[in-house]
C-alpha cells in the first residue's frame, strides 16, 4: 500500500517537473511528457482505489 502511494507521488512529481521544464524551456516534448505521465497517474490512482473499493465487498453467499 505504502509502495502504490510513493509511486504515485513520484508519477505526480515527475509529471510537474515536465510542466516546470517545458515552461521554463518551451519545448514541446516536456509538455506532452507531463501530460502523458499525468494521464497515467490519473490511471493508477483510480485503480488504486477501486482496488480498495472491491477489497470492502464481503464476496460470501451465505448472508
Amino acid at each position: 500500500m505504502m509502495v502504490v502511494r510513493i509511486l504515485i507521488f513520484m508519477l505526480l512529481g515527475a509529471s510537474a517537473l515536465s510542466f516546470v521544464l517545458y515552461l521554463i524551456t518551451g519545448q514541446i516534448k516536456y509538455r506532452r511528457w507531463g501530460f502523458a505521465l499525468f494521464k497515467w497517474t490519473m490511471l493508477a490512482i483510480v485503480v488504486f482505489f477501486g482496488v480498495l473499493f472491491v477489497s470492502q465487498f464481503d464476496w460470501s453467499l451465505s448472508g
